[in-house]
């Protein structure tokens, strides 16, 4: 096997300085939540390591996680493919097909055995040991084991492959299951969303390629540097929910002026993602700054959780609320500052009509 060029070798020989690269580290160490001093150590890192070999797994899935990825802006696709990995299979991207695809992927686990990415994005069929979703003559799950076997670590992108997404959905007529149910001998990272942040796609990966491990994770496995906070405390309409002011229809006056979503059933307080900080298309926009409520897609089951449109405090999920403790806790010290708010609104109003010399005039 030929000795795999590093990245440093990849700048340089697309013309890219130690500048440009300390630029990048710059960015991923801010946007993984590291000390600014780790940018010169990650751009060291970055240099000295190989390419790192990423294969790539598409399941029960629409390909908007692709679609995502592809839409990455720091670092793009191209520089993620050209400069940090070498993307050696991926139906939707490689320019392979057939037999010759296959023969790629088995070419990269062969040449990277024990060190290579596996990427899945997409849930598992498992009823009937899997045959309702099939590729190249084999079942997902049959390809999952045998292409995970000799992998370094496995991410998990998207909600159905985190979660099981909408294939998991009831009824689940596919027996549709998340990753991590299957692969429990390897480090399994999820980033979920519907689709995925492509920055939180490509920033995890990233990381892996500099550092050699994956980030801090939370409870459901996903990098607490794009997951670690609920998207109501880092939302702009954050100072209207405070305040009691809520749209209560998408043409009302709220919802012109840009008050909270709370009443219109958005999930913001109860979802952990990036959106409202990292946005969407280069940092444009995301789906509470474009007048439609948090669906809470990167959470688990958000399909059949429901209630896309109630508040959450009535928003149930068969015979348990849809919110936790310490969250509905929140959202009640909320609500009672919303009705205070409210009443001190209405007091407001009364004493201005109640005013001497307000009365209205009468021609």
């Amino acid at each position: 096997m030929a000795e795999r060029k590093t990245v440093g070798d990849g700048l340089a020989a697309r013309g890219i300085s130690r500048r440009g690269l300390l630029k990048y580290t710059a960015y991923l160490a801010s946007a993984m939540a590291l000390p600014p001093l780790a940018s010169r150590a990650m751009a060291q890192a970055l240099a000295d390591a190989p390419r790192q070999s990423v294969i790539w797994l598409s399941f029960q899935e629409c390909t908007g996680c692709t679609e995502s990825l592809t839409r990455s802006y720091s670092p793009t696709i191209e520089d993620m493919i050209f400069d940090l990995i070498s993307l050696d299979y991926h139906e939707t991207l490689m320019a392979a097909s057939g037999f010759a695809a296959e023969e790629a992927m088995e070419a990269a686990i062969a040449d990277n055995k024990g060190k290579y990415l596996v990427i899945v994005d997409g849930s598992v069929s498992t009823l009937d040991d899997g045959v309702y979703s099939t590729n190249a003559g084999k079942t997902n799950l049959q390809t999952l084991k045998e292409v995970c076997a000799d992998a370094a670590a496995v991410i998990s992108v998207g909600s159905c492959a985190a979660f099981g997404g909408i294939p998991h959905a009831r009824p689940n007529p596919t027996g549709a299951v998340p990753i991590s149910d299957i692969i429990t001998d390897k480090p399994v990272i999820n980033i979920p969303g519907c689709p995925p942040i492509p920055e939180a796609i490509a920033g995890t990966a990233a990381y892996f390629v500099t550092f050699g491990r994956l980030p801090d994770l939370d409870h459901l496995n996903r990098p607490k540097a794009f997951f670690g906070d609920s998207i109501h405390d880092r939302c702009y309409r954050r100072p209207f929910y405070d305040q009691g002011k809520f749209a209560h229809s998408f043409d009302d006056e709220g919802a012109r002026n840009g008050w909270c979503l709370y009443e219109l059933g958005c999930k913001g307080p109860v979802t952990y993602n990036a959106c409202a900080t990292m946005k969407w298309n280069g940092g444009t926009s995301f789906p509470i700054q474009s007048g439609h409520g948090c669906l809470g897609c990167s959470e688990p089951d958000f399909w059949d959780r429901g209630g896309f449109y109630q508040p959450l405090s009535s928003a149930v999920m068969g015979d348990r609320t849809l919110i936790g403790g310490a969250a509905l806790a929140g959202l009640v010290a909320g609500g009672a500052s919303a009705l205070r708010a409210r009443k001190r609104r209405a007091d407001a109003a009364k004493a201005t009509q109640s005013a001497p010399g307000k009365e209205e005039t009468r021609s």
